[in-house]
C-alpha cells in the first residue's frame, strides 16, 4: 500500500478513493423486507463533494465546527462525509439528546451550524438550518480540501468520569490507523457485503460499518428502521450479506429468533460491550461462523481483537491489532510482565490516538490509559477485569454513573440516590436507579429523567432503600447497591 502525503490529505477523499475507481457499484444499500434503496460509489461521491459545495455557500469556511443532529437516515453519513470534504469539522451527536444535554455540549465546541431533522432537538443559542439531500446532491461539488492529516478532521462526543461529556478532538488522520483493524479485526475485502445492524448516527455504524467498507471499495448494507430484529436473518440471506457487525444484544436476538442458514456469512464483529464466551460459542454452533470481538474507546476506536487469522482464545478479548503499542500499566505508570493485572494503555504515538479533549492539552508521556483493568497473558492474549473506574455500559455505549445522577438528584421527596449497572439476569446487565426518601410512583421518575436524560442514559428501574450504601468517606459503595438488587430490596 503506497503511504499518502500527509502534507495534502484529506480523510473522505481517502475514504472514497477505492470506490471512485468503480463508479458504478453498490456503495452503500438500505435494506427492507421487500427490497433495497441502492446508492452507487458515483452517486456517494456527488452527494459528498456537492453537501462540502452546499456547506461552504451557507457562509461557512474551513476548519469551521458544524454540530449534526440528524435522525437514522442517509444524510447523516453524507453530511459527515461531506463537510470533512470541504475542511468543515463534523461533530457527531446523538439524536435522543435532550435540549438541556445538547445545549451544553454545543457550548463546548462552539459550531458554527447545525444541519437539523425536524424531529431532532436543537441547542439554543446555535443558528441552524434544515437538512436537504436533494439540495445537496444538485449543489456545485466542492474540491477536496487538503492539507496537514494532523489537522482537526471531526469531533465526538463521550462521558467522563466527572460526568460531563467529554469532546474528543480526532484528526485526519485517525482514518489511516482504521487500516489496521481491515486485516487486525474485520477481515475486510474489497468483495464483501457489510451488514451493520445498528443506525447511521452511532459511530460504531459510522466506522465499522460505513467508513471501513468505503475505504477497501466493498459494499455497507443498512438495515431500514422497519426491519425488526427477528426479521435480520432474512435480510442477511436475501442480501448476501458477507459479514454482520453487531453489539453482543442484537446477537443474543437473533439466536431467539432461529437464525441459521446464513450461506454467504463469513464471520460476524462485535464490539461496544463485552461479548460473553456463552454467546459466541452458542452463535458458532447456531451458524458455523466466528464472532470476532473488538475494544475500544471513544479516544482511538477499537485497538485490541480477535481476527478471521488471529482468533481470540475462548474467555479473552483478543490481540492487539498489528502495529498498535499497548501497554499493562502498575500503580506507579511503568509497564507489568505478563500475568500482572494492571490498566490497559496504549502509546501516544499511535495515529488512531485523539488530538485531545476540547479545551485541554494534547496526551503526554508515552501512554494513554484506558481505565480498564486487564492483564496478557505470555501468548500475548488480553484477559479482561473490568473497569478501574465506574463508567456503567448501556447497550455498548458508556454512561457516566455521575452524569446519571446529577440529572437525577432534584427529584421530588428523594433524599438521595445513586445509580449501578445491575446484572438482573444471567448475560443480561441494566442502568437501575436506587433511592432514599419518599416512595416515589415509578412512571413519575422516568418521566423525570426523559427531560433530562436521552433514553440510553435513563434507568431502566427504580429501587427503594432505607439509605444508599457509602464508605467511610461519603464515596457511593456501588457493589453493595447491585447486591440490594440481588437480595430483593424493599
Amino acid at each position: 500500500m503506497t503511504m499518502p502525503d500527509l502534507s495534502r490529505f484529506n480523510l473522505a477523499a481517502h475514504v472514497l478513493a477505492a470506490g471512485a475507481q468503480t463508479p458504478d457499484k453498490v456503495a452503500l444499500a438500505i435494506l427492507t423486507l421487500t427490497g433495497a434503496e441502492r446508492w452507487s460509489y458515483a452517486r456517494l461521491i456527488r452527494a459528498v463533494q456537492g453537501c462540502g459545495g452546499w456547506l461552504l455557500a451557507q457562509g461557512l469556511r474551513p476548519g469551521d465546527r458544524v454540530l449534526i443532529r440528524l435522525g437514522n437516515r442517509p444524510t447523516y453519513p453524507v453530511l459527515y462525509l461531506g463537510a470533512i470534504a470541504a475542511g468543515l469539522v463534523p461533530v457527531a451527536t446523538s439524536p435522543l439528546l435532550t435540549a438541556p444535554e445538547i445545549t451544553r455540549m454545543a457550548a463546548v465546541v462552539r459550531p458554527r451550524l447545525a444541519i437539523q431533522a425536524d424531529d431532532v432537538v436543537l441547542p439554543d443559542g446555535v443558528p441552524a438550518v434544515a437538512a436537504d439531500l436533494a439540495a445537496w446532491e444538485a449543489a456545485s461539488p466542492c474540491a477536496w480540501h487538503l492539507g496537514e492529516a494532523e489537522r482537526e478532521g471531526y469531533i465526538v462526543f463521550t462521558s467522563g468520569t466527572s460526568g460531563a461529556p467529554l469532546a474528543v478532538r480526532h484528526a485526519h488522520r485517525a482514518i489511516l490507523a482504521r487500516a489496521r483493524m481491515h486485516t487486525g479485526w474485520e477481515g475486510l475485502e474489497p468483495a464483501d457485503r457489510l451488514l451493520h445492524a445498528g443506525a447511521f448516527n452511532w459511530t460504531y455504524t459510522m466506522g465499522t460499518g460505513l467508513l471501513d467498507p468505503w475505504t477497501v471499495g466493498a459494499t455497507a448494507l443498512i438495515a431500514a428502521p422497519t426491519v425488526a430484529l427477528d426479521h435480520l436473518p432474512l435480510v442477511l440471506r436475501r442480501h448476501d450479506a458477507t459479514i454482520l457487525a453487531a453489539v453482543p444484544t442484537v446477537f443474543r436476538r437473533l439466536l431467539r429468533a432461529g437464525v441459521h442458514n446464513l450461506p454467504r456469512l463469513r464471520h460476524a464483529l462485535s464490539a461496544g460491550e463485552a461479548l460473553p464466551p456463552a454467546l459466541r460459542a452458542e452463535w458458532q454452533a447456531a451458524t458455523g461462523t466466528d464472532i470476532h470481538e473488538a475494544f475500544g474507546m471513544s479516544e482511538i476506536s477499537t485497538f485490541i481483537s480477535g481476527c478471521p487469522d488471529h482468533p481470540a482464545p475462548p474467555g479473552t478479548s483478543g490481540f492487539p491489532q498489528p502495529g498498535r503499542r499497548v501497554a499493562v500499566l502498575g500503580e506507579d505508570g511503568r509497564p507489568l510482565p505478563p500475568g500482572e493485572v494492571g490498566v490497559l494503555a496504549v502509546s501516544t504515538a499511535d495515529p488512531g490516538l485523539m488530538l485531545g479533549y476540547e479545551g485541554q492539552p494534547p496526551p503526554q508521556g508515552p501512554w494513554f490509559a484506558s481505565g480498564d483493568l486487564i492483564h496478557q497473558d505470555h501468548a500475548g492474549a488480553i484477559h479482561s477485569h473490568g473497569r478501574a473506574d465506574e463508567m456503567m455500559n448501556s447497550g455498548g455505549v458508556r454512561v457516566s454513573p455521575r452524569e446519571v445522577e446529577q440529572a437525577l438528584l432534584a427529584l421530588p421527596g428523594v433524599t438521595d440516590l445513586a445509580v449501578a449497572e445491575v446484572e438482573v439476569a444471567p448475560g443480561t446487565r441494566v442502568i437501575l436507579c436506587f433511592y432514599a426518601g419518599h416512595l416515589l410512583p415509578e412512571g413519575t421518575a422516568q418521566a423525570f429523567a426523559a427531560e433530562r436524560l436521552a433514553r440510553y442514559k435513563c434507568p431502566r428501574g427504580y429501587v427503594h432503600v432505607p439509605e444508599i450504601p457509602r464508605g467511610p468517606t461519603g464515596k457511593i459503595n456501588r457493589r453493595a447497591l447491585a447486591a440490594l438488587c440481588a437480595e430483593g430490596a424493599p
